[in-house]
């Protein structure tokens, strides 16, 4: 995936990604060997299914809230909280409002 232009000013996040009706909506801001920095814009009902990653991964609500269960545990994150989804770990996210999230994925 391409690396966003972000010029030499700087911007808001959240401005950075739209919500979509009924969608999930990714824009990849940075994609490296080491790791991606992703920002999702969820619509109000929307999210990830379980799925696991061989990557920690940290996830910063921008805007909203998100319903996140890792391994069968749920957290309720608020706008400004973070967590992290450790590797091998079972996660999903889920949206009861209209939310938008940073994704840091970390390789090894």
């Amino acid at each position: 995936m391409a690396q966003a232009d972000f010029g030499k000013e700087a911007q808001s996040l959240a401005s950075l990604v739209d919500y979509q009706n009924g969608s999930v909506v990714s824009r990849t801001l940075l994609s490296k060997s080491a790791g991606t920095v992703t920002l999702f814009a969820f619509d109000e009902s929307q999210g990830l299914s379980e799925h696991t990653t061989p990557y920690d991964a940290l996830v910063l609500v921008v805007d909203g809230g998100l319903d996140v269960t890792i391994d069968g545990e749920p957290h309720r994150l608020a706008d400004g909280e973070v967590l992290l989804m450790p590797a091998d770990k079972p996660h999903s996210i889920h949206s009861s409002e209209r939310s938008k999230m940073l994704l840091v994925m970390i390789r090894e």
